[in-house]
């Protein structure tokens, strides 16, 4: 069996050229015209490689590196051989990440599945739709009447885009996505299977049955967004969900109905959005975590796994447990209860007579 490339060499960059590109320094004296053509892990680092170390857990590792070169913080960089160009740099993951993106651009943005440009005889495109030159669509789609889609994307195959969409240039809807009442802006990444704009969870409850509440909101998302595999972001109710610019949202995400999230925020697998819940600017949400809805979760703050939210949440507070609460007392209720354990139980260290 043949073992395939799939994601193919742009070129290589000499370690001048990787000092440039990144602003990183030398810590000692190297042959800048020492080519590189592919990113490893430190474990795996060999000649023509680049590595980087960013955590300290595998600060050890990098005294064996065989990489040509290695990304590293001015705190462990004494620590890189001496057969190891060592870049100095204060952010070494960022700096490797735009390294192999030069190296690997096609990484960056998923193409054709069906490896083709312009409009597959396979997709379905309704004659009022409007598509800019540069479009590609690939067998399967469907594209539904006055949809507009820019410049540069890429629709991928059985994706549907609803009637009356918006869709900006340069991005890409991956296979079998679903875009439904959605204006979508520049430089988007939808991977496969999301659905956006289907209806939100919404029902006038009552002793007599349950009255749905027409969805009649739309979803905006904003300018370079990246949207997971398989991640659910509903419509709004009375008023729009919002996915601000530059957000970055894991696989198997659900944001439900009237949701706002702000712009830069990360939001991690399995997270589950209540209706109506505002998220601000450059907040972290960690994976698994439930959010009840109606709450204000404040700029920069930090949520943690599995956490259980179901208050407001002040800006760049870290709030972690279920119910949750600020860290610091939800670890400190965890040792409480954990010594409380110990004791009950008869453990703990033995004493002597």
């Amino acid at each position: 069996m043949s073992d395939p490339v799939f994601f193919r060499r742009a070129g290589s960059l000499t370690i001048g050229e990787i000092l440039e590109l990144t602003g990183a320094k030398l810590l000692r004296e190297a042959d800048l015209s020492a080519e590189i053509g592919a990113v490893a892990p430190l474990d795996q680092g060999v000649p023509g490689t680049l590595v980087f170390l960013d955590n300290p857990k595998y600060a050890d590792d990098v005294r064996t590196t065989r990489a040509t070169a290695c990304f590293v913080s001015q705190r462990y960089a004494d620590r890189v051989p001496e057969t190891t160009a060592a870049l100095v740099h204060n952010e070494p993951y960022a700096a490797c990440a735009k390294v192999s993106a030069r190296l690997f651009p096609d990484s960056m943005r998923p193409g054709s599945v069906f490896g083709g440009a312009g409009i597959s005889p396979g997709a379905y495109i309704h004659p009022e739709a409007r598509l800019e030159a540069g479009v590609t669509v690939d067998p399967g789609a469907v594209i539904g009447p006055r949809a507009e889609i820019g410049e540069g994307t890429i629709i991928g195959p059985n994706a549907v885009i609803g009637p009356d969409v918006r869709i900006g240039r340069d991005c890409s809807i991956g296979p079998h996505a679903t875009i439904l009442f959605a204006l979508i802006g520049d430089r988007v990444i939808i991977h496969p299977g999301v659905r956006v704009g289907q209806d939100g969870f919404g029902f006038a409850m009552s002793p007599r049955g349950h009255l749905k509440v027409p969805q009649i909101g739309r979803v905006i998302i904003q300018n370079d967004v990246e949207i997971g595999a398989n991640t659910t972001i509903d419509r709004g109710a009375n008023r729009d969900t919002v996915i601000g610019e530059g957000a970055k949202i894991d696989n198997l995400v659900q944001i439900a109905h009237n949701v706002t999230i702000g712009r830069h925020c990360v939001i991690v697998s399995q997270v589950g959005i209540s209706g109506s819940t505002d998220i601000a600017d450059f907040a972290a949400i960690g994976g698994q975590a439930g959010i009840t809805g109606h709450l204000k979760i404040g700029m920069g703050a930090q949520i943690g796994a599995q956490a259980g939210v179901m208050t407001d949440v002040p800006a760049g507070a870290r709030f972690g447990g279920s119910p949750a609460q600020p860290m610091r007392d939800h670890m400190r209720a965890v040792a409480t209860l954990n010594k409380m354990a110990v004791r009950k139980s008869g453990g703990g260290p033995e004493t002597s007579n």
